[in-house]
């Protein structure tokens, strides 16, 4: 519920920051404050959505269930660019976007969280949570997760390329799309969108795949993939000509990272016992994201910005190579589950 709010709240702070001329340096700091707000609502929310997700779902079907995390936020980014659709093709010239539109989708996100806050109220808990609240001792949630170190660096490792890739091919996306292959606005969009459509309707058929052969397979295959194969689709789609090459490519990188997104919530789940479960999964995957997740267009830019571009396709091989490793000697998680370790 804080989370939600926290949500609505840092939206509405950027929709209504005055504009630099205003009030000068108070701006930027405002807009900053504004993101760090939404920053922490996300880390708070990931961690117990996961759990929830993972709990609610009976013992056969949970990759499937808790695919549709990821169905849901890759939506949200679908809902964004379908707003920036309509904003530039019905109301709003580019110059009117650049100086004031873009603050409208950021009321409408403000109004849809405190729907969400309304909905939350009708939520109940899990029968686990329950099982695990008449049997297990309270105790600091942090202290108690100091007992699962060895958990908690695998939540980092399977997080780091995941993520990485993740970013690299919806936010960054867009700005790669026009910067560097050289597609227009509308084009850009179209091609984000379509995109992002593809890889929400492969996330619960690649968690439906997971509760039949298990979690581990997935995960190396997609660091199997993503190892030999991310030089090449980003090599070949900075040089591409037109928007229907440059979606095939992306649907292509979609289909090799939805090993990891569609199966991640449930993977780290079902890594801790239900008292310490969704700081166990919410903490060391916010901590993996800001690093390895927030600072993806960073990176890029940067080798961009350098005159080596091709560095950063480098960055990601190499930060999946590292998960890919951690994914070969973990545990599969299916077989070896803590989700009733309450009991």
């Amino acid at each position: 519920m804080l989370s939600v709010s926290l949500m609505c709240f840092g939206s509405l702070m950027i929709a209504a920051t005055p504009t630099y001329a205003s009030i000068g340096i108070y701006a930027p700091i405002s807009l900053a404050t504004a993101r760090i707000i939404q920053g922490l609502s996300l880390g708070g929310e990931y961690g117990t959505s996961a759990t929830y997700l993972t709990e609610m779902a009976d013992q056969r079907h949970r990759g499937f269930y808790s695919s549709f995390q990821y169905v849901t936020l890759i939506g949200g980014q679908i809902c964004a660019l379908l707003v920036l659709l309509v904003l530039q093709k019905v109301f709003l010239t580019n110059d009117e976007i650049r100086a004031w539109g873009w603050r409208i989708p950021f009321f409408i996100g403000a109004l849809l969280a405190l729907i969400a806050l309304v909905m939350r109220r009708t939520l109940h808990e899990t029968s686990a949570f329950e099982a695990a609240r008449q049997v297990v001792k309270r105790t600091s949630s942090l202290r108690a997760l100091m007992k699962y170190p060895r958990e908690v660096l695998l939540v980092v490792g399977l997080t780091a390329g995941g993520t990485a890739a993740f970013y690299t091919y919806t936010t960054y996306m867009q700005k790669f799309l026009k910067l560097s292959v050289g597609l227009t606005d509308d084009q850009t969009t179209v091609v984000t969108l379509s995109a992002l459509v593809f890889g929400m309707i492969l996330q619960p058929i690649y968690g439906g795949i997971s509760d039949h052969i298990g979690r581990k397979w997935l995960l190396i295959a997609f660091g199997v993939c993503g190892v030999l194969f991310t030089i090449p689709i980003l090599t070949t789609l900075q040089n591409v000509k037109g928007p229907l090459p440059a979606f095939l490519l992306i649907a292509a990188a979609w289909m090799i990272v939805s090993g990891y997104t569609s199966i991640n919530a449930v993977v780290k789940a079902e890594l801790f016992p239900t008292n310490i479960r969704a700081i166990g999964v919410g903490l060391p995957y916010a901590l993996t994201v800001s690093i390895f997740g927030g600072t993806t267009d960073s990176v890029a830019l940067g080798f961009k910005s350098l005159g080596h571009e091709s560095w950063f396709y480098y960055y990601l091989t190499g930060m999946i190579g590292i998960s890919l490793v951690v994914y070969l000697f973990m545990r599969d998680t299916k077989a070896d589950s803590a989700m009733h370790r309450h009991e």
